[in-house]
């Protein structure tokens, strides 16, 4: 199958072609004989109708410093030239992310985006999981000190977080004894009008935070990140390191409740977060831990996302 791919991203020529997940996406595309585009949110165009991107033909190459070779750039008619649209800059959820959902969802009844732009619009990474608050830790999401004060007399040792920060940023650890909750939500606060979310500590943490990964609502793999010692954030770009893990029966529950919700929402590529056997994030944007998935445990979740891709594009018909 010969198909047009456009991939929205971040740029090409700043991937970590080690870990980078688009990366892999786009090498296993590549492979299959798919021709590659790529561009970033600012290279759309809405006009009289039609969403047009100012795109680069690429073909991705296992080179440091040199990831992707280009062709010259050109206009694509995302409607009428491409098969697949994915939907891969990493955030912040901010305006900016949400009106290229918007103008992407214009187009997606006539080719296929992924993640669907609208599912992605209204599931952010936190958010979505207040669905399930039975698997998730303690939760409180709110601007109220008052309120606030009361969960962390309750619940003593607390992790306070932004609500649409990605990547580990801005994630704190606050005991009973730390004075520092005051200054703390002064920053973020002050910073915009959101609120903040605010979690009962999982000490499970010190043993690993799953990443699993979900095609299509289904789990494939996880890995297991474990933060430095003394730290609490796991990500791999904060210096968590990953090792192979196995799904289980806590996770696959956890799998077995939100993929039919994923599914329903076109959210066809996610990383969930499971610390002790809870749920903490659903990752919809830019999911990461394809490549160290493969990498440890060999299963290989790029292709079976693209088996997913022919499958859904031959039910649309032509």
């Amino acid at each position: 199958m010969t198909l047009q791919i456009a991939i929205q991203m971040d740029p090409l020529e700043r991937v970590n072609i080690d870990g980078d997940t688009t990366f892999a996406l786009a090498e296993v595309a590549q492979a299959r004989g798919y021709c590659l585009f790529v561009y970033g949110p600012q290279d759309l165009a809405w006009t009289e109708g039609r969403l047009t991107a100012r795109v680069r033909p690429a073909k991705v190459q296992r080179v440091q410093g040199t990831p992707g070779l280009f062709g010259e750039s050109q206009t694509l008619d995302l409607a009428k030239e491409t098969d697949v649209i994915l939907m891969r800059q990493d955030p912040p959820f901010d305006m900016g992310y949400i009106t290229a959902c918007h103008l992407l969802e214009a187009v997606s009844g006539e080719t296929l985006v992924l993640n669907d732009p609208a599912g992605v619009r209204s599931s952010p990474e936190k958010i979505f999981p207040l669905m399930f608050p039975d698997i998730m830790p303690p939760t409180l999401v709110t601007r109220d000190r008052a309120a606030i004060d009361a969960f962390r007399t309750e619940h003593r040792d607390i992790i306070v977080k932004p609500l649409y920060g990605h990547g580990g940023a801005g994630v704190f650890r606050l005991t009973w004894e730390d004075p520092n909750l005051d200054s703390l939500l002064e920053m973020f606060l002050s910073r915009s009008g959101e609120p903040v979310m605010v979690q009962a500590f999982l000490p499970a943490v010190s043993e690993g935070d799953k990443r699993i990964i979900l095609i299509d609502g289904e789990p494939v793999g996880a890995i297991n990140r474990k933060p430095k010692s003394g730290q609490v954030r796991s990500n791999l770009v904060v210096g968590g390191t990953a090792e192979a893990t196995e799904l289980s029966a806590a996770d696959q529950a956890i799998c077995q409740r939100i993929g039919p919700e994923l599914k329903r929402r076109g959210l066809m590529l996610t990383g969930i977060d499971v610390i002790g056997g809870r749920l903490t994030e659903v990752n919809v944007t830019s999911p990461t831990g394809l490549q160290a998935l493969k990498r440890l445990s060999g299963i290989d979740a790029a292709a079976k996302f693209w088996d997913v891709v022919e499958r859904k594009l031959a039910a649309r018909g032509p």
